[in-house]
C-alpha cells in the first residue's frame, strides 16, 4: 500500500517514463546501443540505450582527432608540424605503427594512421604534440566535450585504451560527429579514407561501410573487451546525410549489419515510424545516471577466439535479416541485398593514400621516402652462422645494415638476383596494383616488429609483427 501511495504522487507520464527506464535498461551481456540521427537537425530517428554510458575504445580518437584539426584551424599547428615518438607513445598497446622513440612524423600522416589503422601510439603522438602531454590533451578533449555539450563524456587518454574514466554515450558520440561535420568541413575527408599504403603495407579502413554501402562518408570503430565493437558511421544520399552509432555488438560484422540496418530504414522512409512518439533532437535526449556495462565476460572470456584486430572478420548471423531493397552498390542497380551480402562484396577500387615518416614531402622526394619506408620493412633473409659470415665478407662497410629513423633495419644495400623485391621500383610503392593491395590489406599487420619467421618464398616477405586485439 505504501508503495501504491508513492506512485499516485507521481503523474502518470512520470510512471510510464520509470517504467520504460527498467524495461530499456541494458544487461551486462549482449548489451546494445542504436541511435540514429539526421547530420544537418540533429532529428532522432531511431534511439535505443542511447544515453546509458558505455566505454568508448577507439572511437576515442574522433575527439583526439577533432582537437587536433580546430587547433589547425585555429592556426596553433599545421598538418605540416612535425611531432616527435616518445618512449610514451612508442610503449602503447597495439594497434600502432611501432615507430622508436625519435621518429618525426608529420601531423597530417599521424592523423591518417591513427583514423584508418587505429594507431594507438600516433594517438599519443598527437595528444603530446598539441597538449604538451596526454594529461594535457585530456584537459582540451573534456573541455571541447563540455562545450559540445557531449554532458555523459569523459576522457582519460586520446586513444581509448580501457580505462575506467573513459566513458561517452550513442547520444555524446552522435553529437560529436556532427560537430566534425559542422565545424571542421575541409578536413572531413580524413575520417572517410578508405586505406592507407605504409612502404609496402596496404591497410584497409576498419569501417567496413566505407567502399561498400552506398554513400558511406565516415566515421571509426573501436573495440576492446569491456565496450564490445562500437561503431559512428555516416552516408549521404539525395542530399541526406544520417549518422548511425552502434555499441556493444557482438563482432566487427555485427556492428556493420546493425548500422546499415539504421541507415537503410531512415533514407528509405521507416514505415511504422507513425506508431511511435517524436524522440525530438539528439541534445533533447535524456542522459541515464548509470554504470557502463561490461562486456569483457561476454566478449573475451575464452568461449569464443579472441580477435586478431578490429575487425575480426566473423560472419554475423543472418537470421531475421532484411533486404536492403533496391540498393545501389558500387554505383550499380542491383537486386535488393542482405547487409551481410553488400560486406561481403569487394570495396570499391580506390588508391591507397601514402603516408609516410619525416617531413612533408612531394614529387622524387616523396617517392624516394616511401620507397625507403618500404626497404626497412623488408626481413632480413635466414641464413646459416657460415653463409652469414661469408656474405659480410663480401659486403663494403658503407652498405651494411644500418638502423632506420622508425626502428626498422635497412638491408643490406647488396641486391640478391633470387629475391623479387631486389630490385625495388619507387613508383612501385606509391602505386600498388589492386591485387596485391588487397591482398596486402586481408592481414593488416602493425609496425611494432616481431621476429620475422622463415619466408615461404621471397617474393612474398612476412608481416613483421601481428596486431593484438586490445584497441582498434
Amino acid at each position: 500500500m505504501q508503495t501504491l501511495r508513492l506512485l499516485f504522487r507521481y503523474s502518470p507520464l512520470k510512471i510510464i517514463a520509470v517504467a520504460a527506464a527498467l524495461v530499456l535498461a541494458p544487461r551486462l551481456a549482449n548489451a546494445e546501443a542504436l541511435l540514429l540521427v539526421e547530420a544537418d537537425s540533429g532529428k532522432v530517428l531511431e534511439a535505443q540505450n542511447a544515453t546509458y554510458p558505455w566505454y568508448p575504445a577507439s572511437v576515442t580518437k574522433l575527439m583526439t582527432a577533432y582537437v587536433t584539426l580546430k587547433a589547425v584551424k585555429d592556426g596553433k599547428a599545421s598538418l605540416d608540424t612535425l611531432l616527435t615518438v616518445s618512449p610514451t607513445a612508442a610503449s602503447q598497446s597495439p594497434s600502432k605503427m611501432g615507430y622508436r622513440p625519435g621518429t618525426q612524423i608529420t601531423v597530417d600522416n599521424a592523423l591518417k594512421m591513427m583514423l584508418v589503422k587505429s594507431a594507438n601510439d600516433m594517438a599519443v603522438v598527437l595528444a603530446e604534440g598539441i597538449g604538451g602531454s596526454i594529461d594535457g590533451f585530456s584537459i582540451m578533449m573534456n573541455e571541447t566535450a563540455q562545450r559540445l555539450g557531449m554532458t555523459q563524456t569523459s576522457y582519460v587518454n586520446p586513444n581509448g585504451l580501457p580505462a575506467d574514466g573513459q566513458i561517452t554515450s550513442a547520444r555524446d558520440l552522435a553529437i560529436l560527429a556532427r560537430a566534425i561535420i559542422r565545424d571542421l568541413p575541409e578536413y572531413e575527408y580524413f575520417v572517410h579514407i578508405p586505406s592507407i599504403r605504409y612502404g609496402r603495407r596496404v591497410v584497409q579502413n576498419f569501417n567496413r561501410l566505407i567502399g561498400r554501402y552506398p554513400g558511406a562518408d565516415g566515421f571509426k570503430t573501436g573495440f576492446i573487451c569491456a565496450s564490445g565493437y562500437n561503431l559512428v558511421a555516416s552516408a549521404t544520399r539525395n542530399g541526406k546525410r544520417l549518422i548511425a552509432v552502434v555499441l556493444g555488438a557482438s563482432s566487427g560484422q555485427a556492428r556493420a549489419v546493425r548500422a546499415i540496418q539504421m541507415l537503410d530504414r531512415g533514407f528509405n522512409g521507416n514505415q511504422l515510424s507513425w506508431l511511435k512518439a517524436p524522440l525530438g533532437n539528439v541534445e533533447q535526449l535524456v542522459p541515464v545516471d548509470a554504470t557502463p556495462p561490461n562486456l569483457r565476460d561476454d566478449m573475451c572470456n575464452g568461449r569464443r577466439h579472441r580477435p586478431a584486430s578490429d575487425d575480426d572478420g566473423e560472419e554475423a548471423s543472418t537470421e531475421g535479416e532484411t533486404t536492403t531493397g533496391g540498393t545501389l552498390l558500387a554505383g550499380l542497380q542491383t537486386p535488393a541485398l542482405k547487409p551481410s551480402e553488400i560486406l561481403a562484396a569487394a570495396p570499391a577500387p580506390s588508391e591507397p593514400v601514402v603516408v609516410y615518416t619525416g617531413p612533408t614531402r612531394t614529387g622524387a622526394a616523396l617517392i624516394a621516402a616511401v620507397a625507403a619506408d618500404a626497404d626497412a620493412q623488408t626481413p632480413p633473409k635466414h641464413r646459416g652462422k657460415k653463409a652469414h659470415a661469408a656474405a659480410k665478407k663480401d659486403v663494403e662497410p658503407a652498405t651494411r645494415t644500418a638502423a632506420k629513423s622508425d626502428g626498422e633495419a635497412k638491408p643490406a644495400t647488396k641486391p640478391d638476383p633470387k629475391a623479387a623485391d631486389a630490385k625495388p621500383a619507387a613508383a612501385r610503392h606509391v602505386a600498388a596494383k589492386p591485387d596485391s593491395a588487397a591482398k596486402s590489406a586481408e592481414k593488416p599487420a602493425s609496425d611494432s616488429a616481431a621476429k620475422p619467421g622463415k619466408p615461404k618464398a621471397a617474393a612474398k616477405p612476412k608481416a613483421d609483427g601481428k596486431p593484438a586485439p586490445k584497441n582498434g
